[in-house]
């Protein structure tokens, strides 16, 4: 294999539904059978896509953002949150009375029981609020949280934790990752393991946390519905997820 193409997850592979388009799938099947190498780079957390894994026949992903990364199967590279700079953290959102989820590999709990922010941003995935276990992150290592408040009261967060970064998803929520932790640096971990070259690597999404993937591999493609900001970075910009945008792209380039 030559080449390998990464994809996000939301508004890339799955349509603003969370659905997975037929032609997507075809495209990633014709893919495959050409011989080029298929994985995923999403903010997800591993639970959150098996099935979709499955569907497509993926078993390579960087997830959180790139902070746990899985090559055929096997975990490769782990970059978990600072737990003393996340109880920091904490204890400035009980005071502002910001609640936040956190996550491992195998689930997510909250520190709230209920929150209308965090209610919102789960149901953008399709997800349902999850459990409450405000202890969750101790003892274990935890590759994201999510921080859930508005855009006006994100400044403080951002220049006080330094050792973090915070990249907003939704109108209510931000991921926590650690400093420095991007797709970007998931996906050099899993290519320095196939031994290819960043020139034979190709990226597509659509969100802010694409930014420093598109950026970095040999061609990064925006999504039609890519925020402006990720499509001033690409090398391509496809159709729209909603109209067939990774059939076209991959068409375009000449993979398919």
């Amino acid at each position: 294999m030559s080449k390998i193409v990464f994809f996000d997850i939301d508004g890339t592979l799955l349509d603003h539904d969370k659905k997975l388009p037929q032609a997507t799938k075809e495209a990633i099947q014709t893919l495959q059978a050409n011989g080029t190498y298929v994985a995923i780079a999403t903010g997800r957390a591993p639970f959150m896509y098996e099935s979709l894994r499955e569907e497509l026949g993926i078993e390579s992903f960087v997830s959180f953002n790139g902070q746990y990364v899985v090559f055929e199967n096997e975990v490769i590279y782990t970059n978990p949150l600072k737990v003393e700079t996340l109880e920091e953290l904490l204890e400035d959102t009980y005071m502002k009375e910001h609640p936040v989820v956190h996550l491992n590999h195998q689930t997510m709990k909250s520190n709230h029981q209920h929150h209308e922010y965090i209610e919102k941003s789960m149901n953008s995935l399709k997800f349902p609020h999850p459990g409450f276990d405000p202890d969750f992150y101790k003892g274990r290592d935890i590759y994201q949280s999510l921080l859930f408040c508005s855009k006006e009261e994100e400044a403080f967060y951002r220049e006080k934790y330094t050792d973090f970064t915070f990249i907003r998803w939704h109108q209510y929520s931000m991921d926590i990752l650690p400093k420095g932790g991007s797709k970007a640096e998931g996906i050099k971990k899993m290519i320095a393991r196939l031994g290819f070259n960043m020139e034979d690597v190709y990226a597509f999404g659509d969100g802010l946390n694409d930014i420093e993937m598109i950026q970095s591999v040999g061609t990064g493609v925006a999504m039609g519905n890519a925020v402006r900001e990720v499509q001033n970075h690409a090398d391509l910009i496809t159709k729209h997820v909603d109209d067939d945008g990774i059939f076209q792209g991959l068409k375009e380039l000449k993979l398919i």
